[in-house]
């Protein structure tokens, strides 16, 4: 049904279009079967504003009439918006009225009909339509409701508007049709309202008041909540040349929000919301990206000819600035094969200013180091941009979704990641949100100096849920901060950014106390709230390359550099031959300070043993370790192998007492090895790098990468070394550049996509995967079975035991009688 409505309203739409076009003079010229390439996605309103702008400029030449009233009452009535927009703007297509004149005109009106609290009535006569519609709505401001243009009269004589009908915005009922969106449901705002006002033109050139409706059928608005209805808001020009300047100078919405409530007076008296704020501030930013727009796709351009692994996607039009830009080169969609489980997407720009709204897709590699999964441009932050550019993202890196993203706490930006990434734990910036509790909390930073320091104490140093709650309610009831609305709403989405309720979760960072107190800055130094569109790809670029070598560097000291062991523990030097430099010092860190933490044994079921481990002399801050013999598998409470994937200092004190001596296979994360890039690697298109396969360019480039630097280091070693190396080379060099001539017919010749490859490749996968999953479960149940003999076997010989001990006891009670 829905269908056919809509196909139905277009047939009317290209009627109505084609009369209004063949009534020109001089007559348009289109193409024929034109409407649909002229208007995409349906927007014939945009035809229909052209057509009529040029019948305003070539009007058809006027019908003779002896009667005026004759010609007048033979009128084309014609909806406006109605048909269109559940929600629609109180907005006149043929005659807008500039928001830099509203106030002007208002004043006009107001000033020739004498009294500003003059109330409409029937014969109420005003010098124009125009007039009309800004006195009632400023009657709308003072009662209580919004207003918008419903239809329109036009003569047949010479096509001019001679009636209009101005209702109140809850008039109507909403279409059928839009309660089968598949969209997030819109909530109801119409409920049949019949208030309205609609004035004729008369024969004088004035427009009178023919019919006037009072009564509405639902509450009217107060005073103090009438500026957030849709007909009164407008950014006026003050307002907006004081946003701009507050936008260059790095303020954000609820800055800029907070200067123009306490200019005006209070909020009642800005004229505008926070959103209309948000939405001003986003249209900037497209207008200021200007020139600087080609230069980004003079850069995608470039780089899809020379690199065939290059991803990059528009959303609209990319000339005018209307969408979003995505884009992820080979080295990117590498990085996450290897290091996609958790990401940020880091929109920084949003909170400073940014002249160029600058999003990066980021992670943390095996150094600790941050790396780049992919860009994007934010020229439009609705919900609907969100989610195509998380979609489009996750299709660049193969669909695989990651375990965890860090996000700013916007709540346009949590519908997104909810609607794409159901699976993934999703947590706020808290940096962002200590940023956000300044602003917020201004007040109380000023009066008490000590409130920064609770604040963060409690967030960032409570290792337990109870721990938090408690804090949490002594930093409410210390500051007087209880019916704090914004201390509420974090407190209810505190899942999303505390950390103690997060540790169960893996995102990466080698200190569970890190959170992102310092957000995760891979552009830091190169992009800055002053960079311009002009100069963003150069910056860019220096940013990857700086990155590059900073890894490089970081692969090159773990291979050709051992460091210093502080333990005789064979288990420390196994984590030194298997970790990178970085993750080895904390988790050394980690096994020296196990000296300090003894484990006792608490409890015991024969299975599993539970261990009290707690620093010397802080017995209050005890740690406990569930560990199961069996499997050498161990839980701890501060769960900080969940959250960063290193193996904590309670666990490693556990496997001390119970002589575990090197590190199980499950506790070392390929991920934070030094050999996390090296193996089987996957490219962007999930191809395996086989000898006898088209791989990606990315997985060439990063396989070569990785053995020029292990080459390096032992081509160093001696002078000997080094010039048989050097000999190496020039040999190489000369074989690739054969072999580059050899095959360039070739490898012109190979597709971008190679679907068959991909589609066969992944069908003996999931065969495989499917065996192997059915051997898995074969196992798992056999393992439950002997788990289940062998839990009977402990308990039959607790039994045997304990009777034993009965009866020796008995025994020694008959030889002590």
């Amino acid at each position: 049904m829905k269908w056919l409505k809509m196909r139905r309203t277009r047939c009317v739409l290209q009627l109505h279009i084609t009369s209004k076009l063949k009534t020109l003079k001089p007559p348009l010229k289109y193409p024929q079967n034109s409407l649909s390439s002229f208007c995409p996605n349906g927007s014939y309103f945009a035809l229909l504003i052209s057509v009529q702008q040029q019948q305003q400029q070539h009007p058809p030449s006027p019908k003779s009439s002896s009667r005026e009233s004759q010609s007048n009452s033979q009128m084309d009535i014609r909806p406006v918006i109605d048909e269109f927009d559940d929600d629609a703007t109180a907005l006149d297509l043929e005659h807008p009225i500039p928001f830099d004149h509203y106030n002007h005109a208002l004043a006009q009106t107001l000033s020739t009909l004498g009294d500003p609290n003059l109330e409409p009535y029937e014969g109420m006569e005003f010098d124009s339509e125009q007039a009309a519609r800004i006195f009632y709505n400023s009657y709308a401001r003072r009662i209580g409701f919004s207003t918008r243009v419903s239809v329109y009269q036009r003569s047949r004589r010479d096509g001019s508007i001679i009636c209009r009908q101005i209702v109140c915005s809850r008039e109507g009922f909403r279409r059928d049709a839009s309660q089968n969106r598949s969209k997030r449901q819109r909530t109801i705002t119409r409920v049949g309202c019949k208030a309205q006002i609609t004035v004729k033109k008369q024969t004088s050139g004035k427009w009178a008041v023919s019919k006037l409706v009072k009564e509405h059928t639902h509450e009217l608005v107060p005073p103090d909540k009438v500026h957030c209805l849709r007909s009164h808001r407008h950014v006026s020009g003050p307002a907006r040349s004081l946003i701009d300047t507050l936008q260059a100078a790095g303020m954000g919405p609820s800055g800029v929000m907070s200067v123009l409530i306490k200019e005006s007076g209070g909020i009642n008296n800005v004229g505008f919301t926070k959103v209309d704020c948000q939405n001003y501030m986003s249209s900037s930013r497209q207008r200021k990206l200007g020139s600087g727009g080609q230069v980004v796709f003079d850069y995608l351009k470039r780089m899809q000819n020379d690199d065939p692994a290059f991803f990059c996607a528009v959303q609209g039009d990319f000339g005018n600035s209307t969408g979003n830009i995505f884009w992820a080169d080979a080295p990117s969609r590498m990085n996450y094969n290897h290091f996609g489980d958790t990401v940020t997407f880091d929109t920084t720009y949003r909170t400073n200013r940014y002249r160029v709204p600058f999003a990066p897709f980021t992670g943390w590699n095996h150094h600790g180091q941050p790396v780049l999964f992919g860009c994007a441009l934010l020229l439009n932050e609705s919900e609907s941009s969100f989610v195509w550019l998380f979609q489009t993202w996750l299709a660049a890196m193969s669909g695989r979704h990651p375990i965890s993203i860090t996000t700013d706490q916007d709540r346009i930006i949590r519908a997104a990641v909810a609607q794409v990434f159901p699976g993934t734990r999703h947590r706020f910036c808290k940096w962002n949100v200590f940023r956000e509790a300044q602003e917020k909390l201004s007040d109380v930073y000023h009066l008490h100096p000590s409130f920064e320091a609770d604040f963060q104490r409690c967030i960032n140093l409570t290792e337990t849920v109870d721990e938090f709650e408690s804090c949490w309610e002594s930093l409410l009831l210390k500051y007087s901060l209880g019916e704090n609305e914004w201390l509420q709403s974090m407190y209810n989405t505190r899942q999303h950014w505390v950390p103690v309720y997060l540790q169960d979760t893996f995102f990466g960072e080698t200190y569970i106390t890190q959170g992102i107190d310092i957000a995760n800055s891979y552009f830091d130094g190169y992009i800055n709230a002053s960079t311009n569109a002009q100069v963003l790809i150069k910056q860019y670029e220096k940013a990857v390359a700086s990155r590059y070598e900073k890894e490089v560097k970081a692969d090159y000291d773990t291979l050709n550099t051992a460091p210093a062991l502080k333990t005789p523990s064979p288990m420390e030097k196994q984590a030194a031959n298997l970790y990178t430099r970085k993750i080895f010092m904390k988790f050394q860190e980690e096994l020296v300070e196990t000296l300090a933490y003894p484990a006792t044994a608490i409890d015991d079921t024969g299975l599993e043993v539970m261990y009290r481990v707690a620093k010397f002399g802080e017995d209050h801050k005890a740690h406990f370790v569930k560990f199961s013999i069996f499997r050498k598998k161990a839980s701890c409470s501060c769960q900080m192998f969940e959250f960063s994937g290193i193996i904590c200092k309670h666990v490693l004190s556990v496997f001390r007492v119970t002589n575990v001596l090197t590190l199980p296979s499950h506790y070392i994360l390929k991920r934070w090895t030094r050999n996390a890039k090296s193996g089987v690697a996957v490219d962007g298109c999930a191809v395996e790098m086989q000898s006898n396969s088209q791989v990606s360019y990315a997985a060439r480039y990063d396989n070569l990468c990785h053995e020029a630097i292990k080459f390096v280091g032992e081509g160093t070693e001696s002078i000997h070394t080094f010039l048989v190396a050097k000999d190496a080379l020039h040999e190489a060099s000369k074989k690739v550049a054969s072999a580059k001539e050899h095959d360039s017919e070739v490898t012109k010749n190979i597709p971008l996509s190679t679907g068959q490859l991909l589609h066969s490749g992944f069908e003996d996968e999931e065969k495989k995967i499917q065996e192997l999953s059915v051997e898995l479960e074969d196992a798992s149940r056999r393992c439950e079975g002997y788990r289940a003999k062998l839990v009977d076997v402990l308990k039959d010989m607790e039994e045997q035991k304990l009777k034993m001990s009965v009866k020796v006891q008995n025994v020694r009670l008959i030889l002590k009688g």
